[in-house]
């Protein structure tokens, strides 16, 4: 969000506010990890000097802001929210909201291949050896649909799974590793500072979960209170998931919500079975396909 909101400033976008929601206790948590953060250090110094530039054009900033709600009939007319133990209402026309970066899995879960619940990045991701290659020979994941890395960390990544498939020797992959490792320095750092508060992860029960189907977060737990084990199972009691996007948008916030019910990880909960199409296509496009003989 730091680059969106620098990248607006300079395209001359007015921006009303920024409101923080990282809580407190992540600066705090995110410490032990800066050591190795410093091995990354023009992470940090480009970090450091967006923040330095969005302070100067004076935007008003809150901080571990909670309690976030989107105001308005038609549309967006302004954010409510706390923050610093005041309540606060911005009038607003445009409402960007981010709560971090996932993996879309979408593609790999198709191909049914094992996937292993990320406790610090709250996402899937598929297995991979140390070539990015699944346990489909051949199959190889590069980059964030791996796990978020960053830009340069996937470039490397892709180089890697590259020369595993042409079988070239060991050593050539040595100083791709040691460049890889210094780009992942600085991913523990992040991935704790900004790992998402509770409420966001598991909303309140009054949130809309699944826009699609317009099923709430208190109906899924409900569901969890008569016997729903898992995502898959919750699509017999709401059809939660079962809309155009077929769970894309909502499947980790309702595994994160049927893991909280049931007091277990959401590794342990699991994630919707994939239906093609990966992407919605519209009738058009289908007929505009060509013909096989």
């Amino acid at each position: 969000w730091l680059l969106i909101a620098s990248q607006m400033l300079a395209a001359g976008a007015r921006t009303e506010a920024i409101v923080e929601t990282t809580p407190t206790r992540n600066y705090l948590a995110a410490l032990r990890h800066l050591p190795r953060a410093l091995r990354a250090a023009d992470y940090l110094r480009k970090g450091i000097a967006m923040t330095a530039t969005l302070r100067r054009a004076g935007i008003p900033w809150y901080k571990g802001a909670r309690g976030l709600q989107a105001i308005g009939a038609d549309r967006v007319e302004a954010l409510r929210f706390t923050a610093g133990g005041k309540p606060h209402e911005l009038a607003c026309k445009t409402l960007l909201l981010h709560q971090g970066v996932v993996p879309n899995v979408q593609i790999s879960r198709s191909l049914r291949l094992d996937h292993d619940w990320d406790a610090m990045q709250r996402a899937w991701r598929p297995r991979l050896d140390v070539w990015g290659e699944t346990a489909l020979p051949g199959i190889f994941v590069a980059g964030d649909g791996g796990g978020i890395v960053g830009a340069k960390a996937s470039a490397i990544q892709g180089r890697l799974a590259g020369l595993r498939a042409i079988d070239a020797p060991a050593g050539e992959a040595a100083p791709l590793r040691r460049a890889l490792s210094r780009e992942l320095a600085i991913r523990p750092f992040l991935d704790r500072l900004y790992r998402p508060a509770w409420e966001f992860l598991a909303p309140a029960d009054g949130t809309i979960v699944c826009r699609c189907e317009e099923v709430l977060a208190g109906q899924i737990r409900d569901h969890v209170r008569i016997g729903c084990l898992g995502p898959n199972q919750a699509k017999a009691y709401s059809r939660a998931g079962m809309g155009p996007c077929q769970g894309r948008m909502c499947g980790l916030t309702v595994s994160e919500i049927i893991a909280e019910a049931r007091g277990v990880s959401p590794g342990e909960v699991g994630y919707y079975r994939i239906r093609t199409p990966i992407k919605p296509v519209t009738l058009g496009e289908l007929a505009s396909l060509a013909e096989e003989d």
